[in-house]
């Protein structure tokens, strides 16, 4: 899966979380989101003075695609949704979520659905 179909996929899934999601969707939606907080980030800090809306929007639009990509990730590794909310404890959480994010995707279908890098049952 390449950059923009990445991005394309977790737009076009906006509030699901009933699937998977492989590793480059994962990453690349990561990047997406790091090249457009500096970007507007930028223009914001051109634009105006104390105030940030282009990246405070931009924020608040990709939350919860956010949330719900991480999500689909945790569902390839085989795991629950719910382990997204280790991201609360203080490091060990987020060693354990950057390890499960890079850990590779169930072959096959699991309980999530079916393998999303071949998607044939």
């Amino acid at each position: 899966m390449g950059f923009q179909q990445a991005v394309s996929s977790v737009f076009q899934k906006y509030f699901q979380i009933s699937d998977r999601a492989p590793r480059s969707e994962y990453w690349y939606w990561l990047l997406f989101t790091i090249l457009a907080t500096v970007i507007l980030g930028i223009i914001d800090g051109l634009l105006f003075t104390n105030v940030q809306p282009l990246s405070n929007l931009f924020g608040l639009a990709t939350i919860i695609p956010s949330i719900t990509v991480g999500v689909r990730r945790l569902h390839d590794t085989g795991r629950t949704g719910w382990l997204l909310l280790i991201a609360f404890i203080p490091l060990v959480g987020w060693v354990l979520l950057l390890i499960w994010f890079c850990t590779r995707g169930e072959d096959g279908t699991n309980d999530f659905g079916h393998d999303p890098l071949n998607p044939r049952p």
